[in-house]
């Protein structure tokens, strides 16, 4: 099936109309408090104040007025978008029912049930959606810190970091080496970092052909490894090593200060480096109180609701649910799912069962794109994986190219939906 923008918000829109909650009369309405504006929590915003019917009173804290998608970011980096084109406004959420406050959230009272922000205000919640993305863990790479990020960036927050590492892989030097320090397990975006290499290998085919990429991973494998690696012999061959655990990869020490990377004790010189650390729940799931000993929040599979405090939703890249991977279409497919979850404890609207789905597409090359997928239900433990694909090694041209557009169909689609 070829998703495209009518196909992906028409059928938000089939979903939404059955859902509509009755108007709660002669009552204060509901309060609900979203913060995080990106795929969770602009899409939970949106759902709640449309199908809610005007009985709930919903409000999104976001700390930027315009949002920069990190899905699809690789893309800019590899040419094939501009910047612009990553960026998405709140008015047409605003137009919608939400207020939208640009601040940061930096307390949570659960026993009050309110939330403080950054400029002082405190808003009053009977039900809050946490969907703050990731944090980073502090010392997961020997060397690096968050104040090197200007040196060694990271660009797994979309933004000026993005803008900062394509700047740094146009001024790498005639045959210069670029070097990614891949994350460890569980992390934003999971055959990520490997699209991004293809990006940055195609950048450097038309303008530094000579130049060498070092991939240093702590994990035995990754997400469409066998794809990648067809795409990179194919594309881009004898440009990319890839450095796995066994050989290193996994106790790599940086040098901001020299741009060195360390690898088993020897120190290499390398002329751009990309750091993508550790990471966690973004850190106002730890401040309410929702996350457990691994920097995650656990939720309930069936709603999205923490497990550690009955009022609060987490979605997306916070949480730790099972077998969906932290990926935009995760966290809008979670978003529906809380949100129906919520109207019915607030406004007794009917709730169906859960159902998730995800698609997570890569381009390797110009209309050279993967894809890989899942659909997924709750079980007592987690969200399961219950039906999956994958692209297969050996595709035809045809086939590719059409597997890139229908990810253009999905990113027009999905940002409708997220943002009006």
């Amino acid at each position: 099936m070829i998703l495209n923008r009518r196909h992906f918000i028409g059928t938000g829109l089939v979903a939404g109309g059955l859902l509509a909650a009755p108007m709660v009369l002669g009552q204060a309405k509901p309060k609900v408090v979203v913060i995080g504006g990106g795929a969770g929590g602009a899409t939970a915003a949106r759902y709640l104040a449309r199908d809610g019917a005007g009985a709930l009173d919903v409000t999104l804290v976001e700390a930027n007025p315009v949002y920069t998608t990190c899905f699809f970011s690789n893309l800019y980096i590899g040419g094939f978008r501009d910047f612009e084109s990553l960026q998405h406004g709140y008015d047409k959420v605003t137009a919608g029912g939400v207020t939208v406050i640009t601040d940061t959230a930096t307390a949570v009272d659960p026993a009050a049930r309110t939330v403080t922000l950054a400029g002082g205000q405190v808003l009053d919640y009977d039900r809050l959606i946490l969907s703050p993305g990731i944090d980073f863990r502090e010392g997961s790479v020997p060397g690096w810190s968050l104040a090197d990020a200007e040196v060694m960036p990271h660009a797994w927050k979309a933004g000026p970091q993005t803008r900062l590492l394509k700047s740094m892989v146009e001024a790498m030097p005639e045959g210069g080496t670029f070097a990614m320090v891949a994350p460890p397990n569980p992390y934003r975006c999971p055959p990520g970092p490997y699209e991004r290499i293809s990006m940055v290998a195609h950048l450097l085919k038309q303008t530094n052909p000579t130049a060498k990429i070092l991939i240093l991973d702590p994990k035995d494998k990754y997400s469409k490894q066998a794809l990648f690696e067809e795409g990179w012999g194919k594309h881009y061959d004898g440009m990319i090593d890839w450095i796995g655990p066994e050989f290193g990869g996994g106790a790599v020490e940086v040098r901001p200060d020299t741009m060195e990377v360390v690898i088993e004790g020897e120190a290499q010189k390398v002329d751009c480096c990309n750091v993508i650390p550790g990471q966690m729940a973004g850190q106002i799931a730890a401040i309410a109180g929702v996350t457990d000993e691994t920097g995650w929040a656990p939720v309930d599979p069936g709603s999205m609701k923490a497990k550690l405090d009955e009022n609060i939703f987490v979605l997306g890249d916070s949480s730790a649910q099972g077998d969906m991977p932290k990926s935009a279409f995760s966290a809008n497919s979670q978003a529906k799912v809380a949100a129906m979850a919520i109207r019915g404890e607030l406004t007794g609207s009917k709730v169906f069962p859960a159902k998730y789905s995800n698609t997570c597409w890569s381009l390797i090359a110009p209309e050279d794109g993967v894809k890989v997928g899942a659909s997924y239900e709750p079980t007592a433990e987690k969200i399961a994986s219950v039906a999956s694909f994958i692209s297969d090694t050996g595709e035809d041209a045809a086939l590719r190219k059409a597997t890139y557009e229908e990810s253009l169909g999905w990113y027009s689609g999905i940002t409708a939906d997220i943002f009006g």
